[in-house]
C-alpha cells in the first residue's frame, strides 16, 4: 500500500479521494498496490466541510516529514507556500504530485533540481483530463517537435464560441461564464491570457528544455474582440480561438498566447465550449490531436490519480522528460521576431482616400494588403471600420506601421490587429 496526503482539499483534492474509493478495485489492480489517503493539509481543519475518511492538518510540514507518507499530492494552487511545501516534501524523498501550473511557470527547473532521484509528476497541471504531458515526455520521445498549438483555456474557448455562435457581445458572453461557473468573478487570469501562459511554458519545457517565465512571453487577452471582427472571421472562411503557440524557428522559439484567426477548417477550430484541444507536430509523426475535458474536478483529478498509478508502477522518468540536450541551443524570440499573417481593423472617417493612405503606410513598411471589408459604423454613419488582412509580415514592422496609422487624422481609435494562424 501506497500512503498519500492531499495538501489543498477543495474541488479537485474531493474528487481525487472520491474517485480513490468510488474505482478503489479497478485503480489497485492497475497500480499494482493499493492508493489510500491518510491525511490532508487545509488552512482551517475546523471549518465545516464534507467529511472524509481521514485526518485534517493545518501545517504542511506534519505531511513532509512524516515518515509513514509516501507520496505528497500538492493541490493548494499559488506560487510561493505552495513551492516551500513541495520543497519540504521532496527534501524529504517523497514522491510528489502536482496540478499546479502556476508553481510550475515560474519555479519548475528549481523544482527538477529538488527533484532528482525522486518521482515528480504533474499530468493535471495543463488542460485537465488530457494526457497531454505524458503524451510529449513519453509519446513522442522521438521527435523533434516543430510546433504546439493549444486550446487550453476553457474560459476563453466558451466564450469565444457563444459570441460567435449567438453572436453575443464579450460582456453578455462573460456573463454567462460566471453565472455557469466557468469564469472566476475576477475573470482577468483567464480571459487575459495568462492561465493558459503558464500551462504553455511547461509544455514548451517538456518540447525545447527552454526555460522561460510569462513576463518573457507575449501574451494578449480576448477582451478588444468586437463584432466586426466575428463578420470577417465568418467573411473570409475564419473562426477566432485564444490559442497558445510555441512554435520552433532555426535556433529560436516562438512562444505567444493570444486570440487568432484559423480556418475553420482546421482541426483545432472544431473545439467548442469549455473544451481543450493541443495540436502537437513532430518531425517523424506529423501532426497529432488530443482533445477532451480540460478542467473541472473529475477530469483534472482523473489526471491526477494517472499519476499516482505510474508512481505506484515505479515509473521515475526525469521530471522535465530528459536531461535538456538543447540548453544552450535553443533561446525564446523576442516579441517582435513573430512572423505572420495580419488582420488590422481600423475605425476611419468615411471619406475618400483613406484606404490609398493606410495602403501607402503599410506598403512602406514591406507589408502588403490580402483582403479589405468595410463595414460603417452603426452609431455615426459618417465612420466606418476598414478590416483588413495581410500576407505574411515581420511583427516589428506591422507595430511601425500602426503607429504611423494611427497618427492620421481621419483615423477615429487606435487601430486593433489579430494574427492569423496557417
Amino acid at each position: 500500500m501506497l500512503k498519500i496526503a492531499l495538501i489543498g482539499v477543495g474541488t479537485v483534492g474531493a474528487a481525487v479521494a472520491d474517485i480513490l474509493e468510488k474505482n478503489k478495485e479497478i485503480i489497485t489492480a492497475r497500480a499494482g498496490k493499493e492508493l489510500r489517503i491518510v491525511k490532508g493539509v487545509v488552512k482551517n481543519p475546523s471549518r465545516k466541510r464534507p467529511e472524509f475518511n481521514f485526518p485534517l492538518v493545518a501545517d504542511y510540514r506534519e505531511v513532509a516529514e512524516d515518515p509513514q507518507i509516501d507520496i505528497v499530492v500538492e493541490l493548494m494552487g499559488g506560487v510561493d507556500q505552495a513551492f516551500e511545501a513541495v520543497k519540504a516534501a521532496l527534501k524529504n524523498k517523497k514522491a510528489v504530485v502536482t496540478a499546479n501550473k502556476a508553481l510550475l511557470a515560474y519555479r519548475r527547473y528549481e523544482l527538477e533540481e529538488l527533484a532528482r532521484g525522486v518521482p515528480f509528476a504533474y499530468e493535471a497541471s495543463v488542460a485537465g483530463g488530457i494526457p497531454i504531458v505524458r503524451a510529449l515526455r513519453d509519446g513522442l520521445g522521438a521527435n523533434h517537435i516543430e510546433s504546439i498549438r493549444g486550446v487550453i483555456n476553457g474560459t476563453c474557448n466558451y466564450m469565444l464560441t457563444r459570441m460567435f455562435e449567438k453572436r453575443v457581445s464579450f460582456d453578455q458572453a462573460l456573463k454567462e461564464a460566471q453565472a455557469l461557473g466557468y469564469a472566476e468573478a475576477d475573470p482577468s487570469f483567464d480571459v487575459g491570457g495568462f492561465d493558459a501562459a503558464h500551462k504553455l511554458l511547461i509544455l514548451a519545457s517538456l518540447a525545447y528544455g527552454i526555460d522561460a517565465k510569462p513576463e518573457d512571453i507575449l501574451i494578449e487577452g480576448i477582451g478588444h474582440l468586437t463584432d466586426e471582427d466575428i463578420a470577417f472571421a465568418e467573411e473570409f472562411g475564419y473562426t477566432i480561438k485564444s490559442l497558445a503557440i510555441a512554435k520552433k524557428q532555426g535556433d529560436k522559439v516562438s512562444l505567444r498566447v493570444h486570440p487568432a484567426f484559423i480556418s475553420r477548417k482546421d482541426i483545432i477550430a472544431k473545439v467548442d465550449g469549455v473544451m481543450n484541444g493541443v495540436s502537437l507536430i513532430g518531425d517523424m509523426t506529423g501532426e497529432t490531436f488530443y482533445y477532451g475535458a480540460g478542467a473541472g474536478g473529475a477530469a483534472t483529478a482523473s489526471s491526477v490519480i494517472a499519476d499516482l498509478i505510474a508512481i505506484a508502477r515505479g515509473e521515475k522518468s526525469p521530471m522535465l522528460g530528459f536531461g535538456r540536450p538543447n540548453e544552450g541551443k535553443l533561446s525564446v524570440a523576442k516579441k517582435d521576431e513573430i512572423e505572420s499573417k495580419y488582420y488590422i481593423r481600423v475605425l476611419v472617417e468615411d471619406v475618400a482616400g483613406v484606404l490609398a493612405q493606410i495602403a501607402a503606410i503599410l506598403a512602406r513598411n514591406d507589408i502588403s494588403i490580402e483582403t479589405v471589408l468595410q463595414r460603417k459604423k452603426r452609431v455615426k454613419k459618417e465612420w466606418a471600420n476598414l478590416l483588413l488582412s495581410t500576407h505574411k509580415a515581420r511583427e516589428t514592422d506591422l507595430i511601425e506601421a500602426l503607429r504611423d496609422i494611427n497618427a492620421l487624422g481621419f483615423v477615429k481609435s487606435p487601430p486593433v490587429m489579430l494574427r492569423i494562424e496557417s
